[in-house]
């Protein structure tokens, strides 16, 4: 009886060695079944871009407005500013423009307003926002224009040329044969027509008057004034 116990204690303890041996193998095996498996990387998405409309312009209600608006269909270029701000300005410049001694069309030419793009710009602009001063801007354009005269020496010339187109390498202003009129407070105004060939033809010194009228001849050759008021064509 003793003997049969121990035998049978001994195949208990074999099968417990073969049931523990067959779990260490099976761990074995699943460790490197894991480790072998690739691992699942996420590819990398690119993001598109979308294409970045541009907004349509927005244009304030009134005549700015129209002004700007035209002007983009146009393609007028008048300067850094938009073509609104750009009437608006010769608007205001208007009013003072003669102070150095030129009628409001002629400072337009003159200084350069009507210019490219700028000449479109004003007779559409200002009729718009200064209609006051629509009969200057279509004479600019035109070219005929009442043009008045400050100090200076000019030759006598019916060819009429810009005074911001020559320098003093260039050549010399001219003014036109006829009567002209100095009017306001003067004091020593000294004027003097003189011959093509440099002859004094006349001249004066009025050491304070309210207006001198002064006729240039076709055949002078020169018209010199200092100190006197603007001088403009008599009518």
């Amino acid at each position: 009886m003793r003997a049969m116990r121990g035998v049978g204690v001994a195949a208990v303890g074999v099968v417990v060695a073969v049931v523990l041996s067959g779990c260490g193998g099976g761990g074995d095996g699943g460790e490197k079944a894991a480790g072998s498996s690739p691992s699942s990387t996420p590819s990398s998405v690119v993001p598109t871009e979308e294409p970045t409309e541009v907004p349509e312009p927005v244009y304030p209600p009134g005549p700015e407005g129209e002004i700007d608006e035209l002007a983009d269909e146009k393609g007028w270029a008048v300067g850094s500013g938009s073509a609104s701000e750009f009437v608006q300005d010769i608007c205001e410049s208007l009013p003072v423009s003669a102070v150095d001694g030129a009628s409001r069309p002629q400072w337009l030419v003159e200084s350069g307003q009507m210019d490219g793009d700028g000449g479109e710009a004003l007779l559409v602009g200002v009729p718009k926002l200064c209609p006051k001063w629509t009969k200057a801007v279509k004479e600019a354009a035109s070219g005929s224009y009442e043009r008045w005269f400050g100090d200076g020496t000019y030759v006598v010339s019916s060819k009429t040329l810009p005074r911001d187109s020559m320098g003093e390498d260039d050549g010399d202003l001219t003014i036109p044969p006829g009567t002209y009129r100095a009017s306001g407070r003067m004091e020593d105004c000294y004027w003097e027509r003189t011959s093509k060939g440099g002859d004094i033809l006349d001249n004066q010194l009025a050491t304070s008057a309210r207006s001198i009228t002064v006729t240039v001849a076709p055949s002078d050759g020169q018209f010199t004034s200092e100190r006197c008021a603007v001088w403009k064509p008599v009518k």
